[in-house]
């Protein structure tokens, strides 16, 4: 670590810059994300001497003495005046004219973005992306981006899980405008709790994440940022029904109370009740359900005094019914009648983030982000119950200000987190508190031309993990026009959920046993790993047309992981501490190329190596595939104007290749798999018809091309016998599922 921080030192000196020109880039905020601004006008006031930012947003200026005053002008957004005595590096942040009524953009912002000006590899996903699919909710708005994997978790509850860099979710910390969302209690279903149409933009970072929020991070984070009450349309509503039985209701109302205070109602409804068993195996192919959700946001902005706050109240009430289709929980429930699963939660959300910026120096803010959540869930698996409630209190204070000038900032603050757990686990009671207190410092040099990093410490000292720190460094470095060069290391560390995290296995006749090793939670000790990567991005022009192409390689190196092992006997699930290595290897290149006007290409290709040292020996991560490639194409006709609408078409196709199967050789041959899945092709399509800015209706399926895994629930003809297990998942459980729907707002 010395000689690399020695090595950055000597190559400082690299990024200087010339000392008769000023420099610099003019970036504008897009949900905390600095954006290049393409076409921006710097100019000397009094002279013609001008230029114009390309599309990193960069520029360079002739100095002279004479001029002291510099212009930066673009449309829609308030006009800078800089004094500028000496040649220098700058940034300068764009601020939106709140005096005009409308601003009009003429060129299109992509759907999926990455910027070229952040240290950290983040890829943000807003609304035109989230809206090639259905994305009834979290989990399912990721089918049409490579950076994240979705699968089905079992053949029963119909639950969805994702992964990254080769890890499943837990390893990945999931944010509500930076506030960490889904953990502890939540792991297994929360991603069903955010409805796709409260989404505003996603942002997906790679690697270790900002020590600002938190330690627990290991392979990557992922932001959901809601829509604004004061920006969203006065009305919106979107219907939404699938021949699966599944429809939907999505409200949206919003009201600017004053020139202060706006409030926002977000109603979420969902609901299934047919049976269907198309495979024949005597199981519900999807699980009955039904969702309400609610949400009140309120905002204040006041932009003389420099204040700004969010409050959020959530209510939510989620129910499940899987398992045998004769199966009647009136009758039925924990008994050996028919097996069947109910799965009830209820959970409120309460949280505020309120924040000031200074007024006469504008680079120095603090915010402070408070929420509690009450999560609340009771569940059985054939005779097998899982209840459990978790109480969370989260709170995390921030300064921002420069060092000397804006080329260095930083971030400090305390953060807070206090959890308590109450489980039942089949016969027996646990119970557990955690809670921790941390400092983190966060520096940010950026030479506002082809350099930055961003280097974060925290330490915290927390009841059960001890006293720690977490560095991470993040480096970017732009070696010539359109491209940038990025590279990172961070270590995560985190108390596993082990129950909750692997609740799939209640639904198979798995034993659950956990190998006591003296540990402070369930015996078992807390994982640490450390996280490395390196990525590179080109932007480019063929034949007139704009795309990018990029790669990157990432490590997460373990150095404990709770190890689930299934693979040691077929009728047991172990947790033990590691024993040994276990390294997860990511590698992903990508081609984004626009083919045509507004006809857009992505081709993505991912290789994963993840092992562990398990009992057995050193086996391949299980149900994970090596290859993927996944090629997204989406065509929209002419811009919408008064006189017609709008046809938008997108297609993604995944070919997955073969995944390791848990060992059942031991088992009776009708009970036995193959070692390797097959690899097989999945393909999602999408028609919406834009009449207006107001109303759209939209046609799609999912997995068009009909592919089923053979065998989704083992022994499904015996599901109380010792062969039973419905978690050897590897690819879809259903056939291809249509859907239509539509969507209305009013401003």
């Amino acid at each position: 670590m010395k000689n690399n921080m020695l090595l950055l030192l000597l190559l400082l000196p690299m990024f200087s810059f010339s000392q008769d020109v000023v420099s610099g880039t003019v970036v504008e905020d897009v949900n905390g994300n600095k954006v290049p601004v393409y076409g921006a006008n710097v100019y000397w006031s009094g002279t013609s001497i001008g230029v114009v930012t390309n599309e990193e947003g960069r520029f360079s200026i002739p100095f002279s003495k004479e001029n002291s005053q510099l212009v930066i002008s673009y449309v829609g957004y308030a006009q800078q005046v800089l004094n500028i005595t000496e040649p220098q590096v700058i940034t300068i942040q764009l601020e939106v004219n709140s005096s005009l009524n409308e601003v009009v953009l003429t060129a299109e912002r992509k759907a999926t973005e990455v910027s070229l000006l952040d240290s950290r590899q983040i890829v943000t996903l807003n609304s035109k992306e989230l809206l090639k699919a259905a994305c009834c909710n979290l989990s399912e708005s990721f089918e049409t981006n490579a950076a994240i994997d979705v699968n089905f978790s079992d053949a029963v509850t119909g639950t969805k899980q994702i992964k990254m860099l080769g890890l499943t979710n837990p390893y990945i910390l999931i944010t509500q405008e930076n506030i960490p969302s889904v953990r502890g209690a939540s792991q297994a279903y929360g991603l069903t709790f955010t409805p796709g149409t409260w989404l505003e933009t996603i942002q997906i970072t790679k690697g270790a994440g900002s020590v600002v929020n938190g330690y627990e991070s290991i392979a990557g984070q992922i932001n959901a940022e809601l829509l604004k009450p004061l920006t969203d349309a006065a009305f919106f509503v979107n219907l939404y029904g699938s021949v699966d039985g599944r429809v939907e209701l999505n409200t949206h109302v919003n009201q600017k109370l004053n020139d202060r205070w706006s409030t926002g109602f977000y109603i979420h409804g969902n609901h299934r009740s047919w049976k269907k068993d198309n495979n024949d195996d005597g199981f519900i192919d999807a699980p009955l359900a039904s969702q309400v959700n609610i949400l009140n946001r309120w905002q204040y902005a006041n932009h003389e005094s420099g204040w700004v706050s969010f409050f959020d109240f959530r209510y939510l009430k989620d129910e499940k019914l899987a398992g045998e289709i004769g199966f009647k929980p009136e009758d039925d429930r924990l008994t050996t009648n028919a097996w069947g699963s109910e799965i009830a939660t209820k959970r409120i959300d309460v949280s505020n983030k309120t924040g000031y910026v200074f007024k006469d120096q504008k680079y120095k803010s603090f915010g402070l982000q408070t929420s509690y959540s009450n999560h609340d869930q009771k569940a059985y698996y054939g005779l097998r119950r899982y209840d459990i409630n978790h109480q969370s209190v989260y709170s995390n204070f921030i300064y921002n200000s420069i060092l000397s000038n804006t080329q260095n900032k930083f971030k400090a603050g305390l953060s807070f987190t206090y959890d308590q757990y109450d489980e039942y686990i089949i016969d027996s009671s646990v119970a557990r508190k955690e809670n921790s207190i941390g400092a983190f410092f966060e520096y940010t040099y950026d030479n506002g031309d082809n350099f930055s990093l961003v280097a974060g410490l925290r330490a915290d000292t927390h009841n059960i993990l001890g006293n720690f720190v977490t560095p991470r460094l993040h480096l970017r470095y732009n070696p010539w026009e359109g491209s940038v060069f990025r590279a990172s290391v961070g270590r995560g560390k985190r108390s596993a959920n082990i129950f909750t995290e692997n609740q799939r296995y209640f639904a198979s006749s798995r034993n659950f046993i956990v190998h006591n090793e003296g540990g402070e939670v369930y015996g078992l000790n807390p994982e640490e790993a450390w996280n490395y990567g390196a990525s590179f991005l080109q932007k480019f022009k063929v034949f007139g047309k704009r795309g990018d192409v990029s790669l990157d390689y990432y490590i997460t190196d373990f150095k404990n992981q709770i190890v689930v092992d299934v693979d040691q006997n077929p009728n047991e699930v172990q947790f033990y501490n590691l024993k040994g290595k276990s390294i997860a290897q990511s590698v992903q290149a990508d081609l984004n190329y626009n083919l045509a006007k507004h006809l857009d290409l992505r081709l993505s290709y991912k290789y994963y190596d993840v092992s562990t040292e398990y009992k057995k020996g050193n086996l391949t991560a299980p149900l994970l595939a090596k290859n993927r490639v996944l090629a997204n194409i989406a065509y929209q006709t002419h811009h919408l104007n008064e006189k017609g609408g709008r046809w938008k078409f997108d297609a993604t196709w995944n070919w997955v290749g073969k995944q390791r199967i848990p060992d059942t050789s031991v088992n009776p041959i009708e009970y036995q798999l193959s070692d390797y899945s097959n690899p097989f092709s999945k393909l999602n399509a999408q028609v919406t018809r834009v009449f207006t800015k107001q109303f759209e209706v939209y046609l799609g399926g999912e997995n068009v091309l009909n592919y089923k895994q053979d065998t989704p629930i083992l022994a499904a003809n015996d599901p109380f016998g010792s062969y039973f297990d419905s978690t050897m998942i590897y690819g879809p459980i259903q056939g291809a599922n249509i859907y239509a729907g539509l969507r209305l707002k009013i401003e």
